[in-house]
């Protein structure tokens, strides 16, 4: 590996704070937010599908754009930052990997996230960038700042449908973190086992896993000036997957799952789609 890249809510920063904002401006209990968000993740929808049933209607950009205007906008400090991140980006680097940080945010946050001065070569945001997960443009753009192959870059995310297909059908290598709702629901899924390269449940073991893997880039330095390919050196359809690959009992899921810590989900389930906020 040379270049890591991690995404931001809840695999960095926790999201608590983040709904309990949203309780409070709708003027609900953060409980009723929080369960209706858990439900969103078990059917493999929005997390701002929530709002929406609480709020039918309601356009959530507008509303955060009216939440900033009342002065009650975004905020990001160190209290929303897992305890593992800076030991584990410090020692990354250390192993002289290239690493950047790299999520669905605003701009706002990315100025936020920035301030935090986290030991990362990089820190920008969807928002910034001008395209969101899944898209493939966003994982286009995450090579361009890697600085390195696709198959010596690897993206560490929660989300199965936002940061672990995507990765890889762009020929990154990937780690899924059982982090967060998202994380923790859909960590024992089959095409989830089947797709990250590494699983892992807190970011401080990252280094251990990949300090033989370093490819140290002396003659440039974590600073980049390699180009990037032109092309991933994976398609889709080799890096997602595929049937024949699992028994029939492991199928595409659908609707229903399984809670972490019970068996892996079902054949009824299905793996989350949707953008998460």
């Amino acid at each position: 590996m040379e270049t890591i890249v991690f995404d931001i809510g809840e695999t960095l920063v926790r999201d608590d704070r983040h709904w309990a904002s949203w309780a409070d401006w709708l003027g609900v209990p953060p409980h009723t937010v929080s369960a209706l968000v858990g439900a969103a993740v078990a059917q493999g929808r929005d997390g701002t599908d929530a709002l929406r049933i609480l709020r039918p209607g309601m356009d959530v950009g507008e509303a955060y754009h009216a939440r900033a205007a009342a002065g009650r906008g975004e905020h990001l400090d160190e209290r929303d930052l897992y305890p593992d991140v800076r030991p584990a980006l410090a020692e990354l680097r250390a192993l002289g990997l290239r690493v950047v940080v790299a999520g669905d945010r605003t701009a706002r946050a990315g100025e936020l996230l920035r301030a935090l001065d986290l030991p990362a070569d990089l820190v920008v945001t969807s928002e910034e960038w001008g395209v969101t997960k899944p898209d493939r443009e966003f994982f286009a753009r995450v090579l361009e700042v890697s600085g390195a192959a696709p198959d010596a870059t690897l993206y560490v995310g929660d989300h199965p449908a936002d940061d672990l297909f995507p990765a890889k059908s762009s020929g990154l290598r990937a780690a899924h973190i059982r982090r967060g709702p998202y994380g923790h629901w859909w960590a024992e899924h089959p095409d989830v086992l089947e797709t990250a390269d590494w699983h892992i449940g807190a970011l401080t073991e990252l280094p251990g896993l990949l300090g033989g893997t370093a490819r140290r880039r002396t003659a440039l330095g974590r600073s980049g000036g390699i180009a990037p390919p032109d092309n991933p050196t994976t398609s889709p359809e080799e890096s997602a997957p595929r049937e024949e690959t699992t028994s029939p009992e492991e199928s595409a899921p659908r609707e229903e799952t399984t809670s972490p810590g019970e068996p892996a989900p079902p054949e009824e389930s299905t793996p989350p789609e949707q953008v998460r906020a």
